[in-house]
């Protein structure tokens, strides 16, 4: 079509985004490393999980204290939020326990539970879903989805951010100052 415009917004930070999104999936490595697999030597097997589970979570740990230390804050103003505490037991239940139930007892079982696990994580990264994290409900925060409120331009709403915070909800018109993880995932600045 002659004279349409398209545009697309890419999001940055792609590799934060996928140690983020293997940080999310990190309590799988754990399950795994308890239960162990027979085709490799505990060993190796048990250092692999234990790697998955420390780099991606130390990354985002350097993550959020860089963000910190750079001040690399955004105000941010709530039109509406949509709490997602039904996001970690829908991730629970659909990625968890699925993969610790599967049995590996063979190379072709380990190769295609692998093949899952990469088609997970690209989803994950690629639907921006990497605010998924166990770590933060741990330690008492809540994601929420934010969308800006309507003032009259044809972009509000459009897009929308992740808010990590402790708040139990938040109200149309909130002013949330935030340390920027992500370009869409935002940690509220404890102030």
């Amino acid at each position: 079509m002659a004279g349409v415009s398209y545009s697309t917004h890419s999001e940055g930070l792609k590799a934060a985004r996928l140690l983020m999104v293997l940080s999310s999936i990190s309590p799988l490595f754990i399950l795994w490393a308890i239960r162990g697999i027979n085709l490799i030597p505990d060993r190796w097997f048990i250092g692999f999980c234990t790697l998955m589970v420390i780099i991606p979570n130390a990354f985002l740990w350097l993550r959020i204290r860089t963000a910190r230390k750079q001040a690399d804050k955004r105000e941010l103003t709530v039109g509406t939020a949509d709490d997602h505490r039904d996001h970690i037991l829908v991730y629970l239940f659909a990625m968890l326990l699925p993969f610790y139930s599967e049995n590996i007892s063979t190379w072709r079982d380990l190769g295609s539970t692998l093949a899952a696990l990469a088609f997970i994580v690209f989803l994950f990264w690629h639907l921006n879903l990497h605010y998924m994290n166990l770590l933060f409900a741990f330690r008492g925060l809540r994601v929420f989805t934010v969308y800006s409120p309507a003032d009259g331009n044809p972009l509000t709403g459009k897009s929308r951010q992740a808010v990590i915070t402790r708040r139990v909800s938040l109200a149309p018109g909130d002013q949330i100052i935030a340390y920027r993880l992500s370009d869409t995932v935002y940690m509220e600045a404890d102030e």
